[in-house]
């Protein structure tokens, strides 16, 4: 008799073995650190016995939004910090920072050997999967928070994502609710939540003020509006040509992985600019499907953007058209722009969210601030982007959404700042009452 196991379970034991094996090779490789170290009697290994007070370590040059306002406020504040970084061309490096130190510590598991030994107080990360595949905690490093990619549901990561970090640094408080629900699932130890806001947001809406003029709360979005109604009076003709942003996800349940040449040869037809923007990691797991279509495309008005920096090419567009990508909301929320969104079956067997009977917060709150896009749309596609553009009701579901998913909105990078500050202090008094005998050393 065939044993049967649930996509769910299937996908928690594949993710469990992978963990297993990154595991291995992870012990192998930072062996060979250790010997190369204690061989070599290396300045490295020196400098590592020092503890950073304050690291942030990014996985890849694309997160430094998420990054530089919570450095430009450590460094206002004067703070000793280090930057780690897997990209050798981080714009990190352009910065002129007096407090905080860079370095590129190379890709793989070079990068994560170096990681799993290092001595530091605070590790500060965008990047999920902390003792969960390549990535290991240093026994040399207190505490490590993590700051997620969006402002959207907290359980679309990658199964176990973010089980073994200290502290998570929230934008809504209903992602509070499902952290604790999967620490109850998986019995895990209550982690540190602090609800912050969106720290990258916010500067993104300073620029969008300054740079269309309403720093002061002016009357540009009134304009804009006064000028589509005397279009719309003047009939289809007289509109400006459109330009339509498509920003999708990677993986099976991404956009142009499912529809692909079918979305793309209607959006063309439609005489409008359109921009494709796949998803940075849609170039590593889906290389050949890029390929495919960069090469398909290359004769024709399509355009590709892979700018680092994603503020000019949100700001150009009138209609963004995605799947459960979290740009969705910097688009909607933070440009108050409509979008439309893909019917998605999503497989969430390899997510968190495969653990949660609730439906995500993601999903309920779509058909409320944009319009779903169904494959028999596709033929009348110009069509159901004028309507969108057009239709002013989405502003209510849009104020709505931001009270849910967007707490404290321009004190995100002061919040987080004062957490750490907060925690350091935490740890300090901790260490001290350790070396005076008043703990036990289990509790340090």
């Amino acid at each position: 008799m065939l044993l049967y196991i649930d996509p769910g379970t299937g996908g928690m034991l594949f993710t469990i073995l992978i963990g297993l094996m990154g595991g291995v090779i992870y012990f192998f490789s930072s062996m060979a650190v250790k010997i190369k170290y204690s061989v070599g009697g290396s300045r490295v290994k020196k400098q590592d016995n020092k503890k950073i007070p304050l690291v942030f370590f990014s996985d890849h040059k694309r997160y430094w939004n998420i990054y530089e306002p919570i450095l430009d406020e450590v460094e206002k504040r004067g703070m000793e910090a280090a930057f780690l970084t897997m990209s050798e061309d981080d714009p990190f490096f352009q910065k002129e920072y007096k407090h905080i130190t860079g370095e590129y510590i190379g890709t793989g598991n070079k990068a994560f050997s170096r990681l799993g030994l290092l001595s530091a107080g605070i590790v500060f990360s965008t990047t999920p999967g902390l003792d969960v595949l390549q990535w290991k905690r240093s026994r040399k490093v207190d505490y490590y928070i993590h700051i997620p990619h969006a402002c959207s549901d907290i359980t679309i990561y990658r199964m176990f994502g973010i089980d073994y970090f200290d502290a998570i640094l929230l934008s809504g408080e209903y992602q509070i609710e499902q952290v604790r629900e999967l620490e109850r699932l998986r019995n895990l130890p209550a982690k540190d939540l602090e609800l912050v806001g969106v720290p990258y947001m916010d500067t993104m809406k300073k620029r969008l003020e300054e740079e269309n003029g309403k720093a002061a709360g002016g009357s540009a979005e009134k304009e804009d509006g006064q000028e589509r109604e005397t279009e719309r009076e003047h009939g289809q003709s007289n509109y400006k040509r459109r330009t339509i942003l498509v920003a999708p996800s990677w993986g099976e349940s991404g956009l142009l992985k499912k529809y692909g040449e079918k979305l793309i040869d209607e959006l063309l037809k439609t005489g409008y600019r359109i921009i494709v923007r796949p998803h940075p990691q849609s170039f590593t797991a889906e290389k050949d499907l890029m390929e495919h279509l960069m090469k398909h495309y290359e004769n024709t008005d399509l355009e590709w953007n892979r700018d680092n920096d994603n503020f000019e090419v949100l700001r150009s567009a009138d209609l963004m058209i995605s799947d459960f990508s979290g740009v969705i909301f910097d688009f909607s929320l933070v440009f108050d722009k409509p979008f439309l969104y893909a019917e998605s079956h999503m497989d969430k067997s390899p997510y968190d969210c495969a653990w949660i009977e609730k439906e995500l917060w993601d999903y309920e709150i779509l058909p409320k601030i944009g319009m779903m896009l169904r494959e028999e749309d596709f033929p009348e596609i110009k069509k159901v982007i004028d309507e969108c553009i057009d239709n002013p009701k989405g502003k209510e579901s849009r104020d709505l959404a931001r009270k849910e998913t967007w707490a404290y909105i321009g004190e995100g990078k002061e919040r987080v700042v004062d957490f750490i500050l907060k925690k350091q202090e935490e740890l300090k008094q901790k260490q001290e009452e350790l070396n005076a005998g008043y703990l036990p050393e289990e509790a340090s």
